[in-house]
């Protein structure tokens, strides 16, 4: 029994080292669900597997050979469950969508909890350390590697001022970026408003294209925002 006890122990707290782990990574970089939460799924979900491995302690003398349970269906309802949780992390802002890397890092420690909670230990440590890999390591190969910086472009004009449209479009230009789509908006007689999805391979395109907007006097009004997690 002491034995058992301490098998039990020692895969709960191993849940909660691991969900925190991976918990830490997320609140470093300032992520809102961060250490407490991971380590609160991933013990969770261990917690609720073990319920299952030791079934035969809630179960009478003698059910086991009436009733059929199926623990994988424990782990099903688990990550069913998780994925209102990653719901919760995932914000809209404009077109713009931001958490889905949070979302699935709760969504690995959950399977990750599973695993601990009926002792498969080798594949939880594996998972742990992938899961740590494609967090942190993937995040310098994304700093390094060539891609496309989308952002959503507002800039609005008094209605005695429009800037046409080809003088917009060669002022993108100038700063390195395309325009992916364009619209337009009259507010009435106040002003005029030109919205767009623009895309450049530079980052620090954006800010040199926020500088110039600014010394424009004809510019009422503008803003950059840029797209992704």
């Amino acid at each position: 029994m002491a034995s058992e006890y301490m098998r039990i122990s020692l895969q709960l707290l191993a849940a909660v080292f691991a969900g925190a782990l991976i918990g830490f990574e997320r609140s470093y970089h300032g992520r809102p669900a961060g250490f407490r939460t991971h380590a609160l799924v991933c013990t969770a979900s261990s917690l609720l597997m073990l319920v299952t491995l030791y079934q035969w302690r809630w179960f009478s003398p003698g059910a086991l050979e009436r009733v059929a349970v199926d623990p994988t269906r424990m782990a099903q309802g688990i990550m069913t469950g998780i994925g209102f949780l990653g719901a919760g992390v995932i914000m809209k802002e404009g077109l713009s969508v931001r958490g889905l890397t949070t979302a699935a890092s709760i969504w690995m420690t959950a399977a990750i909890g599973i695993l601990l909670g009926v002792g498969f230990w080798f594949p939880a440590t594996l998972g742990v350390m992938l899961t740590l890999g494609m967090l942190s390591g993937f995040r310098q190969i994304e700093i390094i590697m060539p891609t496309q910086y989308y952002a959503h472009l507002t800039v609005r004009f008094p209605r005695a001022a429009i800037m046409p449209e080809p003088q917009l479009r060669a002022l993108t230009d100038e700063h390195g970026f395309s325009i992916a789509n364009l619209s337009y908006r009259l507010n009435g007689g106040e002003y005029f408003e030109y919205r767009m999805m623009i895309r450049t391979m530079d980052r620090a395109n954006p800010g040199r294209l926020a500088q110039t907007l600014t010394q424009r006097p004809d510019v009422l009004e503008f803003r950059i925002s840029p797209t992704g997690d």
